[in-house]
């Protein structure tokens, strides 16, 4: 979903060729003040500002700001740009934040797949010390060893795992 704050007379006709261009749902704001409100409420990819609620409601700007989270923030001048101008810069700006998107999922994966490597580490080590115990019970050790092949199942499943999340190539590519 797109944000395009501006109180223009095209703000349809903008929000039209947005929505066409990038095929997602655009919400108009007049003010600085409704698009703050609607920042509240929903997560958008993009929010275009025009220049001039930026310049005519200045204490708002900020606030505005503040509350974009992780949507792209697109100025324009919507009185002098056309409209194949906005849709290319918005364009662009959704692209890099889906571009952005999955790069810090491949890293949350990484440091993910990191963490359980090093938890499945310390599994097989502690469980190696504990069948080293003298007088462990046979019942205890028996259980033991069958923990002991299931993380060590794991940690196979977890090297086999590509930790980017790409899908394998298929065999023969």
């Amino acid at each position: 979903m797109i944000l395009l704050v501006t109180a223009s007379e095209r703000a349809s006709e903008c929000a039209a060729a947005l929505r066409e261009a990038t095929g997602e749902k655009v919400v108009v704001a007049e003010s600085l003040v409704r698009a703050t409100t609607l920042l509240r409420a929903e997560c958008y990819l993009a929010v275009v500002l025009d220049q001039h609620l930026l310049e005519t409601e200045p204490n708002e700007v900020e606030t505005t700001l503040d509350h974009l989270g992780t949507a792209m923030p697109v100025q324009v001048n919507l009185a002098i740009s056309g409209m194949e101008r906005l849709v290319r810069e918005v364009r662009a700006a959704v692209q890099r934040r889906q571009r952005e998107e999955v790069k810090a999922r491949r890293v949350a994966i990484f440091r993910f797949h990191s963490e359980l490597n090093g938890t499945v580490t310390a599994l097989l080590l502690s469980i190696e010390l504990a069948l080293e115990a003298p007088g462990l019970p046979a019942a205890a050790a028996e259980k033991l060893q069958s923990v002991y092949e299931l993380v060590k199942k794991l940690r196979k499943q977890l090297e086999s795992a590509d930790p980017t999340g790409e899908p394998e190539p298929a065999a023969g590519v």
